[in-house]
């Protein structure tokens, strides 16, 4: 979700999801529960870091972090299996969706049949993946600094990259430098309004109008499935196109 328009992009999905508060924390919830299983001490736990990062950044209650947390301890939660399906959508884009799910086979029919229903196919595992960086991200408000701050700020805890624009900055930096990278950030900043590893297309494909609904019709039903967490496209729609879309 980069190019001209990227952060457009980027922010039409998440205006698609900031409507669906409940459906985050419930991804959320998912994250620390499977992160948990490594431990529940976040300084040895360098995933359970980046979830609780995310969780700060979405604004769950307190209440609901130690209650995940807690059930850890106590060895109980949720089993959830990772799967990462990868494909290509209207215009020949590239899609990674990842899923957590307590049934596998529900998962990747119902992933198969809205990549079928809106001109997707499914490929194997890595078939797009080669196109994206794995990368850690955050996303702060425009107002949040002026471009400059920011990317001094950013420059001194370790980060990668850079792009502001009106609306907003997006930082990214190595995986490995995420939790230093967010932390240095968060103690300047505040929480991050979207932080985690992300995958980033390496590269972006213009999308016109005549594909690009049905491209936002198969995104928006994988959204709306509960057992997928991430979706990641290097999908560019023109600001025009999206403008008469929404």
């Amino acid at each position: 979700m980069a190019g001209h328009s990227k952060f457009k992009n980027i922010q039409h999905r998440k205006g698609a999801q900031d409507k669906k508060r409940a459906k985050i924390f419930g991804r959320l919830i998912k994250e620390l529960t499977v992160a948990a299983r490594a431990g529940t001490d976040p300084a040895s736990n360098p995933r359970l870091r980046t979830a609780l990062a995310a969780a700060r950044g979405a604004n769950m209650p307190k209440d609901n972090i130690e209650r995940v947390l807690k059930k850890a301890e106590g060895g109980e939660g949720e089993i959830y299996d990772e799967i990462r399906y990868e494909g290509y959508g209207p215009g020949g884009t590239a899609l990674i969706v990842e899923a957590m799910t307590d049934n596998k086979n529900r998962t990747a029919s119902e992933v198969r049949a809205a990549f079928n229903k809106f001109g997707g196919s499914l490929g194997e595992t890595g078939s797009v993946s080669f196109m994206f960086d794995r990368v850690g991200q955050m996303i702060y408000a425009a107002d949040t600094a002026d471009a400059d701050a920011m990317f001094e700020a950013a420059l001194e805890a370790g980060a990668d990259n850079v792009e502001s624009d009106d609306d907003g900055h997006e930082i990214t930096c190595a995986t490995e430098d995420f939790n230093s990278v967010s932390e240095a950030l968060e103690g300047q900043f505040g929480a991050a309004s979207e932080s985690g590893l992300v995958w980033k297309p390496q590269n972006t494909i213009e999308v016109g109008e005549a594909q690009a609904g049905t491209l936002l019709k198969l995104l928006d039903t994988l959204d709306d499935n509960d057992d997928v967490q991430n979706i990641a496209s290097n999908f560019d729609i023109p600001d025009d196109v999206l403008a008469r879309l929404a």
